[in-house]
């Protein structure tokens, strides 16, 4: 991927960032835009470059629940009929894997034809460029020859003028001017032989130039329309996947339509939830109140019925000299359970001053013990007798 695409989705996260998206939603930004627009495989390392954030933990999760919404988007309803919708589904999942297997095998047989095609490609560059190399070596064989044969003619003009400067002196060097021109007439064959000797080699540097020129020329229309026909090829056999990525495309984006369509409506209804959440916490704060006004009251209503109607004074006069032990057992046995509403138990136990009594019902009375030093009272009818038996006790222990 170029860093001009990578920048360009780095911006477009950055943007969804401002406006409040979440890690989660970001990862899954960045491994659509590189599943679909780019057709890269999402990693942990390519996302977590891409939005900057998540751990090793939470990219991963992201990334799964990509691949779970696209096996989810691929699955495949197959026709009618009375196909069991389990084996429905299952065979939805299997056509959706073959169609992603395929568009793998497609897009690998692809990126190797391509290779191969480029491998060739570089083949026929790498022949073009020794053609060239041979041409220019042979173009500079051609002007040195050309530069030879110049110097061969501008030796025979330097010859013709020498020779004409010697028929000038003719008169003068008459006895010599036969060999002299002898021997100039057989230089001047010999230059002549060697230019048509370096003509002829010329000529034939010429035509091999030519040939090597066709050749490079039929090599290069050759390996040209190898290329196209593999494009052509490639071409043919990418359409289909364009159409069904295309296809693909479109099913996402109807998707995340009814994506967003969903989670407005879970939105309203969080909130309709949350209204009636607050509602029912304030009837219940209500109800605690009014729960606790009854409590009272059945305890109050319950002390009343307890008093039976006996006056609060002579109650504590009966408790004070029960607790005082001036009370015989046949004086607490006629009055029973009367006063038993205004008993008040103690708050320390007398024998340890340390535990704090408690009361329990055993059978048809009472007994008052303490939990720290076991000490209790013994059954007893009523509470009145029950506190007068603890409080006896202790007196007894304490004259002992």
């Amino acid at each position: 991927m170029r860093d001009q695409d990578r920048q360009t989705i780095r911006e477009e996260i950055d943007a969804l960032r401002k406006n409040g998206a979440r890690r989660q939603e970001l990862s899954l930004h960045a491994c659509k835009r590189l599943f679909f627009d780019f057709e890269i495989r999402p990693s942990m390392a390519t996302v977590r470059d891409l939005t900057q954030t998540g751990s090793a933990s939470d990219i991963p999760k992201d990334i799964e629940l990509f691949w779970q919404r696209i096996r989810s988007t691929s699955k495949v309803r197959v026709g009618t009929g009375a196909i069991p919708p389990a084996l429905e589904e299952r065979a939805g999942e299997l056509l959706g894997a073959l169609f992603e297997e395929a568009l793998t095998l497609a897009r690998d047989a692809l990126q190797t034809e391509r290779a191969e095609f480029e491998a060739g490609q570089r083949e026929a560059e790498h022949k073009i460029r020794e053609a060239e190399a041979r041409r220019a070596a042979a173009d500079e064989m051609l002007q040195r020859s050309e530069a030879r044969t110049e110097a061969a003619y501008v030796r025979v003009s330097e010859l013709e003028s020498q020779l004409a400067a010697t028929s000038a002196q003719g008169a003068l060097h008459q006895g010599n001017r036969d060999v002299l021109l002898a021997r100039l007439e057989a230089e001047n064959a010999s230059l002549r032989q060697r230019i048509e000797a370096e003509q002829a080699t010329n000529a034939g540097l010429r035509d091999r130039i030519d040939g090597l020129h066709e050749e490079m020329r039929k090599s290069t229309e050759h390996y040209a329309q190898q290329i196209k026909d593999a494009l052509a090829e490639a071409e043919r056999r990418v359409k289909p996947m364009l159409v069904e990525l295309d296809s693909l495309r479109s099913m996402s984006s109807t998707w995340q339509a009814a994506q967003r369509d969903a989670s407005k409506k879970e939105f309203d209804f969080i909130q309709q939830i949350a209204t009636a959440k607050a509602r029912a916490d304030r009837l219940d704060i209500v109800l605690r109140e009014r729960s606790d006004e009854v409590d009272v009251l059945t305890r109050q209503v319950s002390a009343l019925r307890n008093q039976r109607g006996v006056d609060a004074s002579v109650a504590a006069v009966l408790c004070s000299l029960a607790q005082a032990g001036r009370l015989t057992d046949d004086e607490l046995a006629q009055l029973g359970k009367v006063v038993d509403g205004h008993v008040e138990l103690p708050s320390r136990c007398p024998n340890c001053e340390e535990g704090e009594p408690e009361l329990a019902e055993v059978d048809d009375g009472f007994e008052l013990s303490c939990p720290e030093c076991e000490y209790t009272s013994g059954a007893g009818a009523s509470r009145l007798e029950t506190l007068a038996r603890f409080m006896a006790g202790t007196r007894l222990r304490a004259k002992a």
